[in-house]
């Protein structure tokens, strides 16, 4: 039996739509906190490497939320309710950083948050794969990423306004508790799921066995995830560049960079999402690999000045977009829907397994050895990855070619 939704054909439907909001007001919410943390742990004295230990002990606890996700949400069969309870998780978490003012409260509050965070997510992804028809796989998980991009503009927006205004940081922290509901509510009121019957639950394994193809391409994806490190560290780098003693409205600058980063993946998404509809996944992918290998590369060699960092946030802009927006859409495409849900929590792992070690090693090598270290290692990884999915992408042709 098809959802009712799919049914009908049209991937601009209620779940679609319901998720993509959920998104931009979480987004909002978490990505307004995430616009000033560098900036309220420098003001505490806390640097580099405790924002890549917030960073990556966050991304391990996202990771295994989304491990024991993947393999839960073959078993449920219910999955919206604990969706909208882990976005309210997230929101709760990240409000409570205008109480913190040491590194553990913050290590644990991330952590939290990024657990309800990683535990939504393959959940999420598989109600959206199942309201919509395979060949507007890209198209659907364009909009959705589009919705989250967009609350990735507003959020920082507000905060460099807020901050730009004389808000004290903890303010802003409490202030992302309003748009965070609001994406509770948007799961709660529009999303529309059909529960599966007990004898359809039967049938489902939690850990259905998975083609080597979609292993191989795992491995891609975390090769290149080593090298792709949180985009808080595009925020800290923007404030190591200002003049010394910057007043409050220099202070917002690193953050307007960050909401044109944003604003920029937000204009890409969709386009994305429809390019490999109607061009090549595997070939849009490598586009967005490949400009990843390049940012990093800038970001480690090109002058120090402020301004470099414009052209530099545009590529990072354009290549988290077709990454997010691509990977995503490739998995669900490989795997049939009574495995789904395990495929798209693993994916999700390898990305946050990547992240994690990206995000650690990237903070330790900033501090003791400087950007050029720092980043150029991350371009190691990245460069590695493109290298790597042109290999995977070949040899899937090269399979389909020799099929009878």
């Amino acid at each position: 039996m098809m959802d009712e939704e799919k049914r009908g054909s049209s991937w601009r439907n209620r779940t679609v739509l319901g998720f993509s909001l959920a998104s931009l007001l979480s987004d909002a919410s978490h990505e307004m906190a995430t616009a000033v943390l560098p900036l309220y742990l420098q003001s505490l004295g806390l640097g580099a490497s405790v924002l890549g230990i917030i960073e990556g002990i966050a991304d391990v606890g996202a990771s295994l939320a989304k491990w024991i996700s993947g393999i839960a949400g073959q078993r449920l069969r219910a999955k919206k309710g604990i969706t909208a309870w882990c976005y309210g998780l997230t929101t709760a978490c990240v409000g409570a950083f205008a109480f913190a003012v040491t590194a553990p409260p913050f290590i644990v509050l991330r952590t939290v948050a990024w657990l309800g965070r990683g535990f939504r997510g393959p959940l999420r992804d598989s109600m959206m794969a199942s309201a919509v028809e395979p060949r507007d796989y890209g198209k659907a998980f364009g909009l959705e990423r589009a919705g989250d991009m967009a609350g990735a503009v507003i959020g920082p927006l507000l905060a460099a306004i807020f901050v730009g205004v004389a808000f004290t940081l903890p303010q802003i922290f409490l202030i992302t508790l309003i748009p965070g509901l609001g994406a509770v509510a948007a799961v709660a009121f529009l999303v529309k799921e059909r529960r599966k019957s007990r004898d359809e639950m039967a049938e489902v394994a939690a850990r259905p066995p998975l083609p080597g193809r979609f292993w191989a391409f795992l491995a891609v994806v975390m090769l290149f995830g080593m090298g792709d490190f949180s985009r808080t560290f595009l925020i800290l780098e923007g404030s190591r560049r200002l003049p010394p003693h910057a007043g409050a409205a220099l202070l917002a600058v690193p953050v307007l960079l960050y909401v044109l980063h944003n604003a920029v993946s937000g204009l890409m998404t969709f386009p994305s999402g429809l390019l490999a509809d109607r061009w090549s996944y595997g070939k849009t992918l490598a586009v967005g690999y490949g400009l990843g290998f390049i940012f990093n590369v800038g970001l480690a060699f090109l002058p120090g000045g402020l301004w470099w960092l414009v052209p530099l946030f545009l590529i990072s802009g354009t290549y988290i977009a077709v990454e997010e927006t691509v990977e995503k859409a490739s998995a669900a495409r490989m795997i049939p829907e009574r495995a789904r849900s395990y495929a798209l929590g693993m994916l999700a792992t390898a990305n946050a397994a990547g992240d994690l070690f990206s995000s650690a090693a990237t903070g330790f090598l900033l501090d003791r050895f400087g950007r050029e270290a720092a980043y150029g290692v991350a371009a190691i990884f990245t460069g590695a990855g493109f290298v790597a999915l042109l290999a995977f992408v070949r040899a899937v042709r090269l399979e389909e070619e020799h099929k009878p």
